[in-house]
């Protein structure tokens, strides 16, 4: 017994004993420097701190219900990424989701298959963003004026059109809806969809020339220009990527809630910034992190259905989501600046 002993020490205090040790440590410093660990961890100390108060919170029916409603919101993150690593903003998104979601649901009306109609929303979404691009790259409006006056427009847009009523798409019973009411290992369709979104934009952003282009762009626009980058090119493409993005919203909310709502994602501009910025993207451009935006909208969701759930006064909302994104933001900045310090140069 004593000589395993003494061997076991001799292994434990060899280089290669030391190995899984050394490997653990780098494995957590590495974690520690991704943008999104803030959010993730701020995530799950808020979830938490919900459960200590009522554990029915941290079943997983009600935690998947959370993920399910914060997709949305994800999907629209994952575009307001990009557009940060331009150093530009789209304050229209949630117009867009709105707009693009009753045009939708009017063709459903007419008589078109909701599957196709779906498609349309998309390309509302497509053509909604491509305005927004050539405002701000062919007539050169600063993107925050430029969307501030879409965000106004598509909104009384959506109001005409819909006479300020909800408009229904397709039946609960059509497999449609069906299909936005199904779940897959016990997650929603738009838990998924906002994965597929997050897997494709993040191999986009960090693999492709494109991606390089818009980091480059919000890194140095005047070294991006020398190098003959087409500054003007890349932008519309952005704004157009982030009006699919609103048209995907769009058909998720029309699938999973059946109806277009003329008031569909007022609001989700802002909270597609905050999601974003709380996921680690900087707002000077550069950089983005797409997974953290997504990451992003899920203390934002927790924080609203804690509210409703408690039945806590609803005017509190804004004053907890702003606390939340101080919280968030400033450990993952915290947390980066420690990773730096240990980090040998």
């Amino acid at each position: 017994m004593c000589r395993r002993t003494l061997v076991n020490n001799i292994i434990d205090n060899s280089p290669q004993g030391r190995r899984p040790v050394n490997g653990l440590r780098s494995g957590a410093r590495a974690l520690l420097r991704q943008d999104f660990t803030g959010v993730l961890i701020a995530t799950v100390v808020l979830v938490l701190v919900v459960g200590a108060r009522d554990a029915t919170f941290l079943e997983f029916g009600q935690l998947s219900q959370v993920l399910n409603q914060a997709a949305v919101v994800g999907v629209l993150a994952c575009a307001m990424a990009y557009l940060l690593a331009m150093r530009e903003l789209d304050l229209s998104v949630g117009s867009v989701l709105g707009l693009s979601a009753l045009c939708g649901a009017l063709l459903i009306c007419a008589g078109l298959h909701p599957w196709l109609a779906a498609v349309s929303c998309v390309a509302a979404g497509a053509l909604l963003g491509l305005v927004n691009g050539v405002l701000v790259d062919l007539l050169r409006l600063p993107s925050i004026v430029a969307t501030l006056a879409t965000l106004s427009t598509y909104r009384g847009l959506t109001h005409r059109l819909s006479e300020g009523k909800q408009v229904l798409g397709a039946a609960l019973t059509d497999p449609f809806s069906r299909f936005f009411g199904w779940k897959l290992l016990g997650l929603g369709m738009n838990f998924w969809a906002l994965a597929i979104v997050v897997a494709v934009l993040a191999v986009t952003l960090r693999n492709t020339p494109f991606g390089y282009r818009i980091r480059s762009i919000g890194s140095n626009p005047e070294a991006a220009r020398f190098s003959g980058i087409p500054i003007r090119g890349v932008r519309l493409q952005v704004f157009v990527l982030a009006g699919v993005m609103g048209g995907i919203a769009g058909a998720l909310t029309l699938g999973y809630f059946g109806v277009a709502d003329p008031n569909a994602g007022s609001g989700y501009e802002l909270q597609a910034i905050a999601a974003a910025v709380i996921g680690g993207t900087p707002l000077h451009g550069g950089r983005a992190c797409v997974m953290g935006a997504a990451l992003g909208a899920v203390p934002l969701e927790v924080v609203r259905t804690a509210l409703a759930y408690f039945r806590i006064d609803i005017n509190w909302n804004d004053f907890t989501t702003g606390a939340v994104i101080l919280l968030a933001v400033g450990f993952a900045s915290l947390l980066r600046r420690r990773s730096d310090a240990r980090t040998p140069t």
